[in-house]
């Protein structure tokens, strides 16, 4: 399904399924945000209070581990959404010219 770390093919190897109908868009960012601000936030937070480190130690210790929850959430939350759009049918809004 993927022709990149994040990039859909044009078709499938196998079935030869045109993928030109799916757009993910920024739905797999948005979705990979929330579990990456909960696992990084709520520990740095609880750090701060605790020990009160100095700015070095967080950005030694959250940014990596923002950055590998990121990366390794991306790229199956677009399949997942890939998939949702071709189990559903899913498209572009489309209005019609009746009133």
């Amino acid at each position: 399904m993927f022709a990149g770390y994040l990039k859909i093919a044009d078709h499938c190897d196998v079935c030869d399924l045109d993928f030109g109908f799916a757009d993910a868009g920024d739905g797999p960012a948005v979705l990979v945000m929330f579990p990456a601000g909960f696992a990084v936030v709520i520990p740095a937070l609880l750090l701060e209070v605790a020990v009160q480190p100095p700015i070095w130690v967080h950005m030694t210790l959250w940014l990596p581990l923002t950055l590998a929850i990121c990366l390794l959430l991306l790229r199956p939350f677009k399949g997942v959404l890939f998939a949702l759009q071709y189990k559903h049918a899913a498209e572009e809004a489309r209005f019609n010219d009746e009133h």
